[in-house]
């Protein structure tokens, strides 16, 4: 049993406002005067809590509006856990990444390895992950959710498709970063206002409102009995792992993943960046909070109060089979454009932080000499309209066959790798005598263990939420005993956890003078 389509006239003129409002929103806030690095970085005139909005609405792709709810409509709140991991990379990404990150004004993640490791190689090595890895990635997240919206709008996937790539292409690649910023902020005011709103008409339709929810919640339905909260065996599933386990994940991505540093970049003031932080970490542990409320809502609605009703629906389709079925027309338009607006950040965002990635990090390997800032905005513009256009041609190739396993598969290789330079990073900023050559021995050392347990190891063997953990210390410890054994270098100024002092000190004098 698939989602029907329920979308009407009235919704689809919602839709249709929504995303001329958000070209129009782009294109407002385009500035033509803008080159080189503040394309790709801003002028450095928006708020904080805009970036912040945006780095929630990088790190939440359309497909959690599914996944998420999901989840706890067919099982518990287990993985909710998952998004305490906050508590471990916000206040870690603070302390010891954002002061060095600020005060060596880096260009792009890759920039940092280059300046610690004193080698071009590792930051084009970095980048070429980064790049290839969120071409994938684009492409599923405007294939997913066109899929699941066909479904429910009677609109064709291709067409859906092409519509999301069109609007996002056109203010990236004439906006830039500040476009890109502005319009995620947009886009999640929306997603929050429609999530809170579909969770509104849910509660409504259930019997006794939000009673039989928490009542479900305390009945095994939070946590399940047979999902502990701490397992002997570190590297299978419990609550304490997936904290720690997802903490590291994204503390990963938080300093090596050039679509969230970009973000950072944006300011040189530690206050903000910190502002930024929290926000980003606190919106994003309460809108997924509500996530898993409206799966336990579904539950009690379908399976509970209406049995049959939602018979044979898949767990990720419940979400978008209660929006097509129960929500008013009208309401219904918003909501799927929350969906969309989901999607249109997550591909906006790829595309500017692939041209950035690409113009600062890799260009050098066709061009030689320094480019002018005219020169750089340039072939910002190329690569985002080259990239914009091949993620939307290949998630229409996606519609058209059945290629996505293959392409789930290449995207859970490609985030092995670049999780992996979470490592990478860290041998660099937590230790002096880490070296080039560490850096190298660490990165294959964790590949291939990584690469070990995920296709040579009986499935269920390790956690997924190990992964991190394993990857990021294998990488840390060969490389620090090869930077031992090897040439001894010591770490350029400002680039390790010992700077971190004297930057303060200098950031407080700095600010003092501006005083």
């Amino acid at each position: 049993m698939g989602v029907a389509g329920a979308f009407t006239t009235v919704d689809f003129i919602v839709l249709i406002v929504y995303l001329l409002a958000v070209l129009a929103a782009g294109v407002y806030f385009t500035d033509k005067d803008m080159t080189g690095k503040e394309f790709f970085r801003g002028d450095g005139t928006i708020p904080w809590y805009v970036t912040s909005m945006s780095i929630m609405a990088t790190l939440l792709s359309p497909i959690s509006f599914m996944t998420l709810a999901g989840n706890s409509y067919a099982g518990s709140w287990l993985m909710w856990f998952a998004q305490l991991g906050i508590f471990i990379a916000v206040p870690f990404a603070i302390k010891f990444f954002l002061p060095i990150y600020a005060k060596l004004d880096i260009d792009t993640a890759y920039d940092y390895l280059e300046r610690r490791y004193s080698g071009r190689s590792l930051r084009y090595i970095g980048s070429i992950f980064f790049v290839v890895y969120q071409l994938g990635r684009m492409s599923i997240i405007m294939y997913l959710p066109s899929i699941a919206l066909a479904q429910v709008t009677d609109i064709s996937a291709v067409t859906l498709t092409i519509l999301m790539g069109i609007i996002a292409l056109i203010y990236s690649y004439t906006g830039g970063m500040k476009a890109v910023l502005w319009t995620d902020f947009i886009q999640s005011v929306i997603l929050i206002g429609g999530v809170i709103l579909l969770l509104v008409f849910l509660v409504s339709d259930i019997d006794g409102g939000f009673a039989p929810v928490f009542e479900a919640l305390g009945d095994n339905k939070f946590l399940g009995n047979d999902q502990p909260l701490f397992s002997a065996n570190l590297v299978q599933d419990s609550v304490f792992l997936l904290i720690i386990g997802a903490g590291f994940n994204t503390l990963s991505s938080y300093v090596s993943s050039q679509d969230i540093v970009q973000r950072f970049t944006t300011t040189n003031d530690l206050k903000k960046l910190n502002k930024m932080m929290l926000t980003n970490g606190f919106v994003g542990l309460a809108l997924t909070a509500i996530f898993y409320l409206i799966g336990t809502g579904l539950f009690i609605y379908y399976t509970v109060q209406n049995p049959g009703l939602a018979e044979g629906v898949p767990q990720d389709e419940i979400f978008i089979y209660y929006i097509a079925h129960r929500i008013p027309q009208g309401i219904t338009g918003i909501i799927i454009a929350a969906l969309y607006a989901a999607a249109q950040s997550t591909l906006s965002t790829g595309i500017n932080s692939v041209a950035s990635s690409w113009t600062m990090d890799l260009q050098s390997l066709f061009m030689k000499g320094e480019l002018s800032e005219k020169q750089n905005k340039r072939i910002g513009q190329i690569v985002s309209l080259v990239v914009g256009v091949v993620a939307t041609g290949v998630a229409i190739l996606m519609t058209k066959a059945d290629i996505v396993s293959a392409y789930r598969w290449f995207n859970g290789f490609m985030g092995l790798v670049l999780g992996i330079l979470g490592g990478t990073f860290g041998l660099g900023i937590f230790t002096k005598r880490g070296n080039i050559y560490g850096a190298y021995a660490g990165l294959v050392a964790s590949t291939s263990i990584m690469i070990w347990i995920q296709y040579f190891l009986p499935a269920g063997t390790v956690s997924i939420w190990a992964n991190s953990l394993i990857s990021i210390s294998t990488s840390m410890i060969v490389g620090y005993i090869v930077s031992l054994l090897t040439k001894k270098v010591e770490a350029p100024k400002y680039t390790t956890v010992y700077d971190i002092p004297k930057i303060k000190e200098e950031m407080n004098d700095m600010n003092w003078m501006s005083e």
